[in-house]
């Protein structure tokens, strides 16, 4: 794999987890603040959620 596609691939990653905490976030709380600082820690909220509920 060339080191261009690597890093485009840990992008989208990092983006698709994103999305995925604050839309988690939002739907749990109703809370455009939590859902914003949840997008922010991104895959380790995604990770917690999964764990605790």
């Amino acid at each position: 794999m060339s080191e261009k596609k690597h890093v485009e691939t840990v992008k989208a990653g990092i983006t698709f987890g994103s999305a995925l905490a604050m839309v988690i976030s939002y739907t749990t709380w109703h809370s455009v603040f939590w859902a914003i600082i949840h997008g922010l820690m991104s895959w380790a909220y995604v990770i917690y959620f999964i764990l605790r509920y």
